[in-house]
């Protein structure tokens, strides 16, 4: 069963007045289902739980187990193309293995569903290019989940920052202890799941930044990684720089760091400098996620809400440019697939061999 357009009738048309009038569109809640209930899934269902603008009515994971315990008037699946012919739902969430992002995707866009799928939009650059074309062939959004965008010091230093001034150095801080972040998702260990180790994973959230503060059109100058017996890549260090200004940025990721380390670092051309700290004010381990992901929801509603309706952008950016932490109207948000160009460009710039361009099949 194919769920109503946004804000529209069963029958996908605006309803009429009394008075033969096309009534305004209704804002209704954006009717969610969850594909996928990993351990980052608990930040997605506690922001649509206190979401006045998304309400979940479905969800999906392949193990049954992950299903029990939820609130029961959900309808509950264990594959995700049924609950994409058969569920009421306008738009899906997808939060599935690293690996499963490309299919997932590609069902649900040729379902007519909007995606928000969490970071990385796809573990081979290849496939991410073939969402974005999916995506905007079908006039559909495509939005990935970049959570560190909405933390609230990152979007205080963004707010700080003064107009007129350019940045002239960034440093972005990510460090963590992996295994103590995946919990039962062994898969983030597995270097062909994952699409790589820490650049595949956190890389994303933290080059997102790097576009965020830079404006948008940035390149790899260097890449270096630490790789284990097992070919997970639990070190880097890029440094990147935007051609159009010339500031530069330096971007260091950890999975082997004991603790837990996420800070962005401006200092700007006239010499001051400013700093986020993205954990402050949060003492529980993950504690930011809960209020980045509820930033998540409410900008994929606009977005939806702009796509089901004049379709013009939605939201107001922190900085102007191209990396503004909003997403677009109809057709993919386009941050999710500059994010995957980078990656891809540091692998091959650290491996010194191109991904290969044919996409899953």
């Amino acid at each position: 069963m194919t769920a109503a357009p946004y804000g529209r009738g069963r029958d996908g048309r605006r309803p009429w007045t009394a008075h033969g009038q096309m009534a305004a569109p209704q804002r209704t809640a954006l009717r969610i289902g969850m594909i996928g209930l990993g351990v980052i899934s608990r930040f997605y269902l506690a922001a649509l739980e206190r979401s006045p603008e998304a309400e979940l009515v479905a969800v999906c994971d392949r193990d049954p187990a992950a299903l029990a315990g939820l609130p029961a008037h959900l309808e509950r699946h264990t594959d995700h193309r049924r609950l994409l012919r058969e569920a009421e739902v306008d738009a899906v969430v997808v939060n599935v293995p690293n690996d499963a992002h490309f299919p997932v995707c590609r069902d649900a866009l040729a379902a007519g569903r909007a995606v928000c799928v969490e970071k990385p939009l796809a573990t081979r650059v290849a496939d991410a290019r073939a969402l974005d074309r999916y995506a905007r062939e079908r006039g559909l959004p495509l939005f990935t989940s970049f959570h560190r965008r909405y933390n609230d010091p990152v979007r205080a230093l963004l707010g700080r920052l003064p107009e007129g001034v350019p940045v002239d150095t960034l440093t972005v801080r990510y460090k963590e202890t992996i295994e103590e972040h995946a919990g039962r998702d062994r898969w983030y260990l597995d270097p062909a799941r994952c699409g790589g180790g820490c650049l595949a994973d956190n890389g994303p959230n933290a080059l997102d930044l790097v576009r965020l503060f830079l404006g948008g059109d940035v390149s790899v100058d260097r890449v270096a990684l630490d790789r284990d017996r097992l070919g997970v890549d639990r070190a880097a260090r890029m440094l990147l720089r935007a051609p159009a200004t010339g500031a530069r940025a330096r971007v260091e990721l950890d999975w082997s760091y004991p603790g837990e380390r996420k800070t962005v670092e401006v200092r700007l051309a006239d010499g001051r400098a400013d700093a986020a700290d993205m954990l402050a004010g949060h003492t529980e381990f993950k504690g930011s996620l809960w209020h980045e992901y509820a930033g998540v929801l409410r900008d994929f509603a606009r977005v939806v809400r702009a796509h089901g309706t004049s379709g013009t952008r939605s939201g107001p950016g922190s900085r102007p440019g191209p990396a503004s932490p909003v997403g677009s109207g109809p057709g993919p948000a386009p941050d999710g697939l500059a994010v995957a160009e980078l990656v891809a460009a540091c692998y091959t710039l650290a491996d010194g061999a191109p991904e290969r361009e044919e996409t899953h099949a």
